[in-house]
């Protein structure tokens, strides 16, 4: 098996530089942290006022030394040794109390950006997600929140925390001796120019390597949920291969922000370590000849050296701020993707083939049940240039008549049952139900009108009761979830351990293909909709359950406008006519054994034999696979 291609987001490398600063992301968390600005504000303050605890030990030291050391009073030795554990104290008691003002704030701030996160996914388009590998999603819904909380709790705070620190440590250090102070920020102007070529150069790799995670992230799920592929054919070995190789790149790149880490930490630690040391020098000399006390440059030396962290943790502090930026980026290159009613907003209004305007809920009889008018579409990713799926579609569903589509594989039948529940935005043309432009009702009402079952039912870690009843209106209870169970021939849920309550598992996968199909159909018509939509709901099935399924569904199809792609005799007939899709249009609409007789196309995709018309990608237009859906 192939090593799964890197999935960055649309129309951007995953080591591309934003062009935004790393403050310009950042500042986009502040909405969501002005709740709780006043807790971090406050646990900012306590820390800044526990350094300044710790920049007042060196005071202490110096009377300490100048007076009770040098007049050999032990008295004020031990009064000095008190003050010295009573800041220690206090420094650690503020530090706590810091740490406990942020701690549940962020953790509500991380809920709030992971809900949102969620929320927003759920309404973006189709088109969207098809295009996203889901690895990168939940990267950025787990690690990358993650980051961002990492980052408001220590290095959002300690950055202020620890300049402040180092300003007040240098003006105490200038009033104890101004050429000692100026030997100390010697280093500073070489560090401050490291430091901005160490953050470009490290928001590159960090960048890189959080979409590597990603790509990870979506070999992992991926060979999870397809274990049962992976086994059949025997592929452990290529997926493992192709873990091993994601998996080294992304090693490769830590590694790459590992040495760049250690090599500003190096310089970060190297450069004041020297002025220490010349201070030292500087300042025994000065002792020596009298000028300078021993006391002051005890003081001076402790003072520098409690600024030693503050100036050291510049490196890591700067590493996290850029991974927390590139953080922000990817959660709101989510947030930024427009929703389907954004989209909807800020696009075409479609216009009614024949000019004709969306026509009030009271419409002409003519006019009600579904109705395609001249819907062409197109996939917003296709090629440039390339025909469009489907072409001036015209198809006319009356109010409980159900109609069966088919048509050759890739012309498109999926794609048009999408249309309805507005999975897809139609490129032009329009859609209608009883009259009403889908385009014109909000989608909560469109789709509890609509329902659907698709080829490939998918169902959700929770029990059959949850899974079927997702369908309905929130008010079925458990009547209609038996009534749509027997509709489905879904009775082998009675057989399973906990009956209706059993947890089917995460895809369905403990049941079989027949089985999570018979639930998906179950799902579709609990509701009772007015309008069906079935993607080959009896593929799965065998002769007999597929015999029973059909006498069922015949009494749900009479009350119920239904559009079924079919592709057996046997589920075309279910149907009261047949609408056969061909080179993007509606070729033919009667009944079966009228298109069988006058259609030689139809006749052929019921027989089994390849249409003389078709093209080798069976799209009958020789279209993009992408298209070909």
């Amino acid at each position: 098996m192939p090593t799964p291609p890197p999935s960055p987001p649309p129309d951007r490398r995953p080591d591309e530089p934003t062009g935004r600063s790393a403050v310009r992301a950042l500042l986009r968390l502040w909405p969501h942290v002005r709740p709780v600005r006043v807790r971090l504000f406050t646990a900012a303050f306590v820390a800044i006022i526990a350094s300044c605890v710790g920049l007042v030990i060196p005071l202490v030291l110096k009377w300490l030394v100048d007076g009770p050391v040098a007049g050999r009073d032990t008295a004020g030795v031990w009064l000095g040794a008190l003050y010295l554990l009573l800041l220690g104290v206090a420094e650690a008691l503020l530090f706590g109390v810091r740490r406990w003002l942020v701690a549940r704030p962020l953790a509500r701030v991380e809920a709030d950006l992971r809900a949102r996160l969620y929320a927003h996914v759920q309404r973006l388009p189709v088109a969207f997600l098809d295009r996203w590998a889901s690895g990168q999603l939940l990267s950025r819904g787990t690690t990358d929140l993650m980051l961002l909380r990492q980052f408001l709790a220590f290095p959002l705070t300690f950055l202020l925390v620890n300049g402040v620190t180092i300003v007040v440590g240098v003006v105490v250090m200038l009033l104890q001796d101004f050429t000692l102070g100026l030997v100390m920020l010697a280093p500073a102007v070489p560090l401050v120019a490291f430091s901005s070529v160490f953050e470009k150069r490290y928001a590159r790799a960090a960048r890189q390597a959080q979409d590597q995670v990603g790509d990870l992230t979506t070999v992992i799920e991926e060979s999870v949920l397809g274990i049962r592929i992976v086994k059949g054919f025997g592929r452990h070995r290529s997926q493992a291969r192709a873990f091993r190789q994601l998996s080294r790149r992304l090693r490769g790149t830590e590694l790459r922000k590992a040495r760049l880490l250690a090599t500003i930490w190096a310089v970060i630690v190297t450069l004041p370590e020297t002025a220490i040391g010349a201070t030292l020098v500087v300042g025994a000399v000065q002792v020596a000849d009298g000028t300078l006390s021993a006391g002051t440059l005890v003081a001076f030396l402790s003072t520098a050296l409690a600024l030693r962290w503050p100036v050291e943790s510049i490196g890591f502090l700067l590493a996290m701020c850029q991974e927390a930026a590139t953080a922000t980026e990817r959660y709101f290159e989510v947030l930024d993707a427009p929703t389907e009613d954004q989209q909807a907003a800020g696009g075409r209004t479609p216009v009614p083939t024949g000019g004709c305007r969306s026509r009030a809920v009271r419409a002409s009889p003519a006019a009600t049940g579904l109705r395609f008018e001249g819907v062409r579409f197109r996939y917003p990713d296709a090629p440039p240039g390339s025909p469009p799926l489907l072409d001036g579609v015209d198809l006319h569903i009356r109010p409980g008549e159900s109609v069966a589509l088919v048509g050759a594989t890739g012309s498109g039948k999926t794609t048009l049952t999408a249309l309805v529940p507005r999975l897809h935005e139609v490129t032009e043309g329009r859609i209608t139900l009883d009259g009403r432009d889908i385009t014109a009702m909000p989608r909560e009402e469109l789709r509890a009108l609509v329902a659907v079952a698709f080829e490939e039912p998918t169902l959700f870690s929770a029990s059959v009761a949850d899974n079927v009843l997702m369908g309905g209106d929130g008010t079925a209870g458990t009547a209609e979830l038996h009534r749509a169970l027997a509709v489905a021939q879904a009775d082998f849920v009675h057989t399973l351990p906990q009956g209706t309550a059993t947890q089917v598992g995460e895809q369905g996968l403990s049941l079989s293909g027949g089985q999570r199909q018979r639930l998906a159909l179950a799902r579709a018509v609990v509701g009772r909709p007015r309008f069906l939509i079935l993607d080959d709901p009896l593929s799965a099935l065998d002769v007999h359950t597929e015999a029973a399924v059909e006498a069922a569904l015949r009494h749900v199809l009479a009350g119920t406008t239904a559009l079924i792609v079919a592709h057996r005799p046997s589920t075309v007939l279910l149907a009261d006519r047949v609408a056969l899709l061909s080179q993007g249009r509606i070729a033919a609409v009667g009944t079966h054994h009228e298109l069988l007789r006058t259609n030689a196309e139809y006749a052929r995709l019921m027989s089994g034999r390849p249409w003389a018309g078709a093209q080798p990608d069976g799209t009958g237009r020789g279209r993009p696979a992408k298209e070909a859906r």
